[in-house]
This record gives structure tokens, C-alpha cells and sequence, in this order.
């Protein structure tokens, strides 16, 4: 028994914590009396609810529609079926990511973790050493799951637009103090910029940039705290910092590289140019730093390892960074993908998905106008400096004009085989340019806005016109058939169980993913051999895309491409019998959409004897299910 000392500390500690509780409660039960009181003032003068939506917050929520319904605009091509409906400038990765969105759902019934055994069979793939995104995966599960992939894909296009949009001009408007239409012009050109725009084809975990402004706040919060050194808020900073971080490897760990480059770069061109107040908040930054650090580096550890050195890992990026290098001509062109922009333009640029350099000439004029008027400006200043960077290093190892290469070495070099480093893109360091400019006409437009009138007319005309030939177009779409009713209807299951692999014939490539979009459409329940993805492949395990193939699948591959139908003998047999106990696979399964099928056919029929059709397509049992 305690003290009578102790027992009434401990009596007066619970008459406490029920009070706070009941207090908590208290102010629960009020809000409903609260929000009616409000109700009755409103209608009692309405003049009040005409103010409503002068409110900050309300403005806020307006843009943030306005938004959304621009992104919406410019994906419409998806709905209403986004089962039938396919981004025509990149299908290939649309098939890819819709397979992710489906294995990420396997990932949250803890079915497996990182490395998923539902393509590749039986290696598997490594999730992180691939372009997946489990923060997107496992947010839009819910919807995946009950209304399928398809419609998560065209969820995530849209809302990656409007979120990165939204986030920009809250970042711009409630932490950097900016007037609402400023900032709503500094958010428009984050989430729509063409870069941006042609990243929403198929990249997913590049265009998921809605973090970022987020990643930015809690720097600044630091700063701010480590100024006035409250040291509550300067752990509460790196905390923020830290789980920002983690969230962002998850959603895309190619963006938080660039994000913590550009971030570096900016912070110590400012704080050079303050060295006073930097001296000032050196103490409580480094300290707030290092927690950020220090409890990211404990969350991301596994991760890494996995990504860097576990199974399935690959030691190197599988794209060429010379080829993927920014044309300089691409500068002032216009985007197709803009109302100004041209087909011919696209011969600047690797792909239609990669279209991260086109910033037309007129914006290019206004912007470095803007840079002399506000030259004084620390955070202009720095904003130059680190775009200047991102876009030399956008560049590549070589220059390369109008899609000649000059022979002329550029900084890019130094970053050659590079561990890590060199899995991004060169020109995907020019994405961080567009950021950096918004900061700057942001600026520019708080500067005219309590200039003159007449200056501030001109000047807003002169951004407007700059950026208008930079209005996005929707993204091209076209129609695709819905898979086989043997998947849709779940006819699968009849000869394959869940956890199962099951053979579609051909199998999936990286130039022929189709098969992917059956394992999409169930979910990820069944496993695939071979398919898209990026495995140890290549010579000496270095990167490659898809897998070596096995005897049958090159032998199917052939029938497949010439109609061709080959002598099969014995030695056939035992080679397809040994292909598919190494797949352990429990069924073969002829894809109706071949037009070569009766040649395949014949082939299946020699090598694996009659086949059954069950609902569209034929089907080989070789480890049916129990029935």
C-alpha cells in the first residue's frame, strides 16, 4: 500500500485527468450547439454568408476545386470506363502501374512485403527496385478493390495533378504569405506545367509531386524555429521533416532525390547570402537536422537495404543517361501537349512522358525579366542559382543540340556511374525548375500587385501572356478491350487457386504487357512467369528490363510473331514440362486476342495434349485446383 502522501497525489491525478477528460467532452458535445448558433446567425443576417466566401478558407477550398476540375478536364479521356480506356501515349506503363495498384493490395492482406512473388514466377520482383509507389498503392486500395485498377489509375492521374497544384498554393499562400491569385498562379504552374502535364503519361511515382510543397513547409518551419530557438517546435520540425520523408520514398523515391537535391542547393545559396541570420539559426537548424536524419535513417534502413542489396536488387539504373539527356533546343519549344505546342516538337524530347524541358520562349523572357527586377531579392537569388544548376545538370554527360550531339562535356559527368545517383534521369533534374520559376513569379506578382496601377497591369499581362501558350491540352486517349470474361468472370479459379501461377500464352514482355491487365483485373490473385518489370537480368546482374525466356516461352514467342507451326517432338514435350513445374504453374491459358491463335493452338495441343474451353479462352490444366 502506498503513503497517504502518495495515495493523495495519485487520488489528485485522477480527480485531474477526469476533469480534462470531461472538459474534452464538454467541448465535443458544444460544437453541435456551436455550428447551429452560426446556422441561425447566418440566416438571421445574411450578409454574413455573402462574406463566406471572401474567407481565407474558403478561397482556399475554391481553388483547390478549381483545380481538381482542371485535372479532371485534362483526364477525361479515362472516363467513363476506365476499363476500356487507355493513355495512348504510354499503354505499356499504364498496364504496369495498374498491375501495381493490384499486387499493392496483396501487400495490405500482408499476402507478402517487398519482394512480391506474383510476376516473374517463381524469382519474383522487387517492388522497390522498380517505378512502384506503395503510398499511392496502399491509399487507393479501397478503391481497387471494389471497383478495380483501372479506376484507381484515372484517380490517381487526376489527383496527382489537382494535389500537386493545391499543395504549391497552400505552401504559397499560407506559409510564404503570398495574396491568394498569386499563389493560385504559382500552384497552376507546379501541377500544370507541361512537365507535369507529360509526366501524368503513366509515370506515376514521378508525377505524385503533391509532398513536396509539404517537404519545403517543414524545412521553412525549422528555419523559423531554430530562429527564435523554441526547441519544441524545432523537434516537432524534424519530426515533421523525418515523416514527410518516409512517406515520400514510398510514394517516390526518384522525386525526394531530386527534392533533397534542389532543397540542398537553395538552402546554402540563401543562407550564404544571409550569414548573419544564418550564424543566428545554425545551432537549432543542425540540432531539428539531425533528428530528421537520424529517425528517417531508422525507418528507411530495411527499405534501402532492400531496394539496394536484397533479392532481386539491381546495382544500376537499366536506362542509358546519355540518350535520356534534355535537348537544349527543347528550352523554348512549346510542349505538344500544350495549346502552343506542335507535333515536330517531340523529336526534342525521348518520349512523350519525358517532356520536362519545354518552357517556351516567352515564359523564358518573362522569367529572366523578372529575375532583374527582383535581383536584389536573397530568395530570388538562391531560387536562380539552384534552377541554373538542375537545368545545366538536365543537360547530360554531352551536350546535345536540336538532336545533335556536340561533343561538349558538361558537369553531368561527374555523376556517371554513380551508385544510386544514376538511376535518375538526367532530364528529370529539369522538373525542379518549374518550382523554382513559380517561386519567382510569385514574387514578381507580390511586387506589381503594391507597385502602381499601370505597372502592375502590364506586368500581370505580361505573366499571363507567358503562360498562356503553356495551357495543357487533355491527354490523348484511345479504347482497349476488356479483358477475357474468363477473368472477368472468375472463371480462373477453376484452374488456378489464388496464390497460384497462371501461364497466358504468350507470356507478358515488357513490348507486350497485355497478360498483366488479366493479374490487374483479379486483383494480383495469381501469379505470372516473366513479364514488365525491372529484374538483375542483364550481364554480370546488372539491370534489366524483363527476363531472360525460358525454351517453350521463346518457342511460343516465335509461333506467336511467324504462324510458323514447328516439328514437335519428345524432347519438346520434356523441355515444356520442365518450363512449366519451374513457373510452377497450375494452368496454360491461350489469349483470345492473338491472330495467330490456331497456329498456338495446334503447338499447346501437341506439346500439353487437348485443351478445354472454358468461357473465351483455352485452357491446359496442369496443377488444376482441388475440386
Amino acid at each position: 500500500m502506498g503513503t497517504p502522501a502518495t495515495t493523495d497525489q495519485a487520488g489528485r491525478g485522477q480527480a485531474e485527468a477526469g476533469s480534462r477528460l470531461g472538459g474534452q467532452l464538454r467541448r465535443l458535445a458544444a460544437r453541435p450547439r456551436r455550428l447551429a448558433g452560426q446556422l441561425r446567425r447566418f440566416a438571421a443576417d445574411p450578409r454574413r454568408l455573402a462574406d463566406w466566401p471572401r474567407r481565407p478558407y474558403a478561397i482556399d477550398i475554391g481553388v483547390a476545386l478549381g483545380f481538381l476540375a482542371v485535372a479532371a478536364w485534362l483526364t477525361h479521356g479515362l472516363w467513363p470506363d476506365p476499363a476500356t480506356r487507355v493513355l495512348a501515349e504510354n499503354p505499356h506503363d499504364q498496364i504496369l502501374i495498374e498491375w501495381f495498384l493490384a499486387v499493392d493490395t496483396r501487400v495490405l492482406l500482408a499476402e507478402h512485403g517487398l519482394l512480391t512473388d506474383r510476376l516473374n514466377a517463381p524469382d519474383g520482383v522487387n517492388l522497390l527496385a522498380n517505378a512502384t509507389s506503395l503510398t499511392l498503392g496502399l491509399l487507393l486500395a479501397p478503391i481497387t478493390l471494389t471497383l478495380g485498377a483501372p479506376v484507381s489509375f484515372a484517380v490517381l492521374t487526376a489527383g496527382n495533378l489537382a494535389g500537386t497544384a493545391t499543395g504549391w498554393y497552400l505552401l504559397f499562400a499560407r506559409t510564404a504569405g503570398a495574396h491568394r491569385a498569386s499563389a493560385a498562379v504559382g500552384g497552376a504552374v507546379c501541377g500544370f506545367g507541361p512537365a507535369m502535364v507529360s509526366q501524368s503519361n503513366s509515370h506515376w511515382h514521378i508525377a505524385a509531386q503533391w509532398l513536396v510543397p509539404a517537404i519545403v513547409w517543414s524545412v521553412v518551419r525549422l528555419a523559423r524555429a531554430a530562429e527564435a530557438f523554441d526547441t519544441r517546435r524545432i523537434a516537432s520540425s524534424g519530426l515533421w521533416l523525418a515523416g514527410l520523408v518516409v512517406v515520400q520514398y514510398f510514394l517516390g523515391a526518384e522525386i525526394l532525390y531530386l527534392t533533397a537535391v534542389t532543397l540542398g542547393l537553395f538552402t546554402i545559396c540563401y543562407g550564404l547570402l544571409r550569414p548573419r541570420w544564418t550564424k543566428q539559426i545554425l545551432p537549432g537548424f543542425a540540432a531539428g537536422m539531425a533528428i530528421a536524419i537520424s529517425t528517417a535513417t531508422l525507418l528507411l534502413t530495411y527499405p534501402i537495404w532492400m531496394q539496394l542489396a536484397g533479392p532481386g536488387s539491381v546495382p544500376n539504373g537499366p536506362f542509358a543517361t546519355g540518350y535520356f539527356s534534355a535537348d537544349l533546343a527543347s528550352w523554348p519549344a512549346f510542349s505538344p501537349l500544350t495549346i502552343a505546342g506542335s507535333d515536330d516538337a517531340a523529336r526534342l524530347a525521348t518520349g512523350p512522358a519525358e517532356y520536362n524541358t519545354f518552357y517556351g520562349w516567352p515564359l523564358l523572357l518573362v522569367a529572366a525579366g523578372c529575375v532583374v527586377w527582383l535581383w536584389r531579392r536573397p530568395l530570388v537569388i538562391a531560387a536562380v542559382a539552384a534552377g541554373l544548376v538542375m537545368a545545366v545538370l538536365s543537360l547530360g554527360p554531352d551536350l546535345v543540340v536540336n538532336r545533335e550531339r556536340t561533343g561538349v562535356a558538361l558537369p553531368y559527368r561527374l555523376l556517371l556511374e554513380r551508385p544510386v545517383i544514376d538511376a535518375a534521369l538526367p532530364q528529370r533534374y529539369a522538373l525542379a525548375v518549374f518550382p523554382l520559376l513559380a517561386v519567382v513569379l510569385v514574387l514578381a506578382l507580390e511586387r506589381l500587385r503594391t507597385g502602381r496601377a499601370r505597372v502592375h497591369r502590364l506586368g500581370t499581362v505580361a505573366i499571363g501572356l507567358a503562360l498562356l501558350p503553356l495551357t495543357p491540352t487533355p491527354l490523348p486517349t484511345a479504347e482497349r478491350p476488356p479483358v477475357p470474361a474468363f477473368i472477368a468472370d472468375g472463371h480462373w479459379r477453376e484452374c488456378v487457386e489464388p496464390g497460384g501461377v497462371l501461364v497466358p500464352v504468350p507470356l507478358p514482355t515488357p513490348w507486350d504487357p497485355e497478360p498483366m491487365r488479366w493479374a490487374a483485373a483479379a486483383n494480383a490473385e495469381f501469379g505470372l512467369p516473366e513479364g514488365f518489370f525491372i529484374g538483375p537480368y542483364g550481364a554480370d546482374g546488372q539491370a534489366s528490363i524483363g527476363t531472360f525466356k525460358q525454351p517453350t516461352s521463346l518457342l511460343l514467342a516465335e509461333v506467336a510473331e511467324t504462324g510458323v507451326l514447328p516439328a514437335i517432338g519428345l524432347a519438346d514435350r520434356q523441355q515444356a514440362a520442365a518450363d512449366l513445374a519451374f513457373w510452377r504453374a497450375s494452368c496454360v491459358v491461350l489469349r483470345p486476342d492473338q491472330p495467330r491463335e490456331p497456329a498456338l493452338r495446334a503447338v499447346l495441343g501437341d506439346l500439353l495434349g487437348p485443351g478445354e474451353l472454358i468461357a473465351d479462352v483455352w485452357v491446359w490444366r496442369i496443377n488444376p485446383p482441388p475440386r
